[in-house]
């Protein structure tokens, strides 16, 4: 299916990128090169990884992105802005060369997951597209890898699907929730507007008001069942689930079968998810119905579906809504990622301030990824550009006395690749399906400790010796500056 293409606009973006795009312009600081890192200090959720997300549809948006007539207008009439700078916004257009791990790339802390060199007015306008993009995205995927690992455990299986739109930040945020949590795992959605759009499979069955509008709960699973024969899938628990509800489905399923059809499922959206998917997943096995699948919601999050299966819960299919569509959860909410200058006209660039943790690393950097002897992901690497050799002594990037040698038997590949080169893409569009199977198989090279939920382990990201050095003289420099 063909996706609907997003409608950019250069508004979206902060009035300060704006303001400072005018003071480069009239200084004649807009066309000197410029290089920008973006990147976050904290991974979300307390977890041992993130699943990056969002750069398509970012490449998408920066590869048309104008100002159009109205947008000038609008300028115009703020009184902030010269009529020589409107003029050269006209013909304004993103003309850089953009480096970035593939979407779907599991990605970590303190690493630049995207590098943006151009003319400086042109990566300035641009972060707040950026971030606004590949934050939300690179953290709903995550929150919904953690749900499909999660739901991944039971020996019975089962699958996440998106169930949000109600609880998201707006239609935008619905969607964008939608396709990220494909990314990470999700195999479908409720939102109709974002299968269209994405070609994500759709799902859904009914509300406790198709029931409460009817005589009884017998009477609507049977208008139900009437309408939609082959895929019909009954809510247990407007009136009593295990005395009702799973009853009243089982008569219908009878029905169903006797006319040539089967049911599809039931569905659980209150109490104890564990115990009565046992003792439906019992009963229905039992009147001759293996095949029924099992769906469950009700404020379902990775922590729940790891309680339900460590109870024994038989669910076949997760409806995971607000913690997924919100990214909500500990450690969850926003990812803090960040776009910092690392290089301008060709001298290297650092944020020192008065946070230790805050402060950016300087210059030209390449991310080297290596794996293990057994395939897993073991270790990344900044450099300012040669690949890492074993024996080579690496730091912690936010404690320089944490040192350590890299050892033999890691082979080392450059984690990113160019991903727009003068303002046009250098990769084929990939599709949503390539780029959600690109982060099962990063995930399944993760170690296992690593993709745990709870206590992960720390992946290893270090500075090469190169890089230290050049943060530190800069450091040194600045602090002499201050004397």
């Amino acid at each position: 299916m063909t996706s609907v293409p997003p409608q950019p606009s250069a508004l979206l973006t902060d009035l300060y990128q704006l303001t400072m795009m005018q003071g480069y312009f009239l200084s004649g600081l807009h066309e000197q090169t410029a290089v920008f890192d973006l990147f976050f200090r904290r991974l979300p959720y307390r977890g041992g990884y993130a699943v990056w997300a969002g750069l398509e549809e970012m490449l998408d948006t920066l590869g048309t992105l104008r100002f159009t007539e109205p947008d000038l207008a609008y300028l115009d009439s703020l009184k902030l802005f010269r009529p020589d700078f409107l003029a050269a916004l006209r013909g304004w257009r993103f003309s850089g060369r953009i480096e970035a791990f593939a979407e779907g790339r599991v990605v970590f802390a303190h690493e630049p997951l995207l590098t943006v060199t151009a003319p400086l007015w042109e990566a300035q306008l641009i972060e707040t597209m950026l971030l606004n993009t590949l934050n939300f995205q690179t953290l709903v995927a995550t929150k919904a890898a953690r749900c499909v690992l999660a739901a991944g455990t039971s020996p019975y299986g089962g699958e996440v699907v998106e169930f949000g739109a109600r609880r998201a930040q707006g239609p935008d945020g619905a969607l964008s929730a939608a396709r990220a949590a494909f990314v990470g795992g999700a195999a479908g959605s409720s939102n109709v507007e974002a299968g269209r759009r994405y070609g994500l499979p759709v799902t859904g069955t009914h509300a406790h008001a198709w029931i409460e509008s009817f005589p009884d709960e017998l009477s609507a699973f049977r208008a139900y069942a009437r309408v939609y024969p082959d895929s019909t899938t009954l809510l247990l628990d407007t009136v009593d689930t295990l005395r009702s509800g799973l009853p009243h489905a089982l008569t219908v399923a009878r029905e169903l079968r006797a006319a040539g059809h089967e049911l599809r499922g039931v569905r659980l959206d209150s109490g104890d998810l564990a115990y009565l998917s046992r003792t439906i997943r019992a009963t229905l096995d039992e009147a001759g119905f293996p095949d029924v699948r099992i769906v469950a919601s009700n404020d379902l999050s990775e922590s729940v579906i790891a309680g339900v299966i460590a109870e024994g819960g038989r669910v076949d299919v997760y409806g995971v809504g607000t913690q997924l569509a919100t990214a909500g959860g500990p450690g969850g909410g926003a990812l803090g990622g960040v776009y910092k200058l690392a290089e301008l006209d060709g001298r290297p660039r650092l944020k020192l301030t008065g946070d230790p943790a805050k402060a950016s690393l300087p210059g030209v950097k390449r991310v080297w990824r290596a794996g293990g002897e057994e395939g897993e992901w073991a270790w990344d690497v900044l450099t300012l550009g040669d690949e890492p050799r074993a024996g080579q002594t690496v730091s912690d990037p936010t404690n320089p006395l944490r040192a350590a040698h890299l050892p033999q038997g890691l082979t080392w590949t450059d984690a990113r690749q160019t991903v727009m080169q003068g303002g046009q893409r250098t990769q084929p569009t990939v599709s949503l399906p390539d780029i959600q199977a690109r982060a099962r198989r990063e995930l399944a090279r993760l170690p296992a400790e690593t993709r745990r939920l709870l206590n992960p382990h720390v992946y290893r990201v270090s500075l090469g010796a190169d890089v230290s050095a050049l943060r530190d003289a800069l450091t040194t420099e600045l602090r002499a500056e201050l004397k």
